[in-house]
């Protein structure tokens, strides 16, 4: 990535006993995510994005600097294009849904921003025109969350920062919101960098991931590389080994209410989702979920049987687990099982496998819809 289509940040220093030292560079398209366990400093470089935080460093934002410590430079945070969703919604309280989303547009045009959405293209695509003559008070905690979303999009931000806008939020409302913010890839050509130490949102709606722990990168770079490596567990009971794979909607069964989807040809099936034959879904599937035979099971009630070749595998003495990486064609899955039964199928990189899976395991979460170009 060059400069102009990039984020390009650098913080050092110190914060009372907090230490950050991290550099990276994100595209300027899609979700990144910065993940990681509490603590690690997430929110600390997004608040140092938006300038509401100085610390030593630089940051450029395509091809423009924001911060250069080297040479003076550091925009405040009204200087900078940024739309800027909290854990908790912000509202105004005393203002109608309508008058906090024209808080944001009056605010970008304050500024002189061209505007690329207008009003009404940014309440149809948040589902808010029915919400529009409400208190915030009268909104569950996903609709204040679109609301909140909604308003700093208007604002026409170059970057929109998100700090996990859905930790406050029970399940239901989370798979309200949810959809909305995968609409931004589909329609919407603002980065997204967004905070998150939850890895089922992450894997669901983030292009590519920066991964922290106390206060320094450890890894970044495409959602699927990331998910794929099987040195990487930073510890912290959190980061569930898993992977991403894309399927296409092949059919469905309304009697048993399942939906099938093909993978390069191989066929997975899971309960049954509302798209239609044709699209695209992104599935995550932890590695404990998938068991390894080296022979084709029969009569077996696992439905998800898919052919592969093992790419790689790592054990850790100290516990009984073993990980192993297995290639299904188009894509990658991991699968955790006991060194025990690493040593007694003999699994080695080259060996032929099948990779079971359970329907069940696909629970809602771990699905989510993408675009796909084809």
């Amino acid at each position: 990535m060059s400069g102009s289509d990039s984020i390009e940040a650098a913080f050092r220093g110190q914060l009372g006993a907090f230490r950050l030292d991290v550099e990276f560079v994100a595209p300027l398209r899609g979700i990144t995510a910065l993940f990681g366990p509490s603590g690690c400093g997430k929110t600390t470089i997004l608040r140092c994005l938006a300038g509401l935080r100085r610390m030593p460093g630089r940051l450029s934002v395509s091809g423009q600097t924001w911060q250069d410590d080297a040479s003076g430079v550091f925009l405040h945070p009204h200087q900078r294009s940024v739309g800027y969703v909290f854990q908790e919604a912000s509202l105004f309280p005393h203002l109608s849904v309508r008058d906090n989303l024209m808080y944001g547009w009056l605010r970008s045009s304050r500024a002189g921003s061209h505007p690329v959405l207008d009003f009404g293209e940014v309440v149809e695509l948040m589902g808010l025109a029915a919400l529009l003559g409400r208190s915030p008070s009268a909104l569950s905690g996903g609709e204040r969350q679109r609301v909140a979303l909604a308003r700093a999009l208007l604002a026409q931000p170059r970057l929109l920062l998100m700090d996990e806008p859905l930790a406050g939020l029970d399940q239901i409302a989370k798979e309200e919101i949810l959809p909305y913010i995968e609409t931004l890839h589909e329609k919407l050509s603002v980065p997204v960098l967004y905070v998150s130490h939850d890895l089922r949102e992450v894997a669901r709606l983030a292009d590519s991931m920066i991964v922290l722990s106390a206060g320094r990168k450890v890894c970044d770079g495409p959602v699927q590389e990331i998910l794929e490596r099987l040195d990487l567990d930073p510890g912290d009971g959190e980061f569930e080994a898993g992977v991403i794979l894309e399927a296409r909607v092949s059919g469905h069964d309304s009697e048993f209410r399942m939906t099938r989807l093909d993978h390069h040809g191989q066929r997975i099936v899971i309960p049954g989702i509302d798209l239609a034959v044709g699209e695209y879904v992104r599935l995550r599937i932890r590695a404990r979920d998938v068991a390894l035979a080296v022979a084709k099971p029969a009569a077996i009630s696992v439905r998800n049987i898919l052919a592969g070749t093992v790419l790689d595998r790592a054990q850790d003495p100290d516990t009984a687990f073993a990980e192993v990486l297995v290639d299904v064609g188009g894509g990658r899955l991991r699968a955790r099982i006991t060194r025990d039964a690493l040593q007694d199928l003999g699994l080695v990189a080259g060996s032929p496998v099948y990779a079971l899976i359970k329907s069940i395991s696909f629970d809602r979460p771990v699905i989510g819809r993408v675009a796909h170009d084809s």
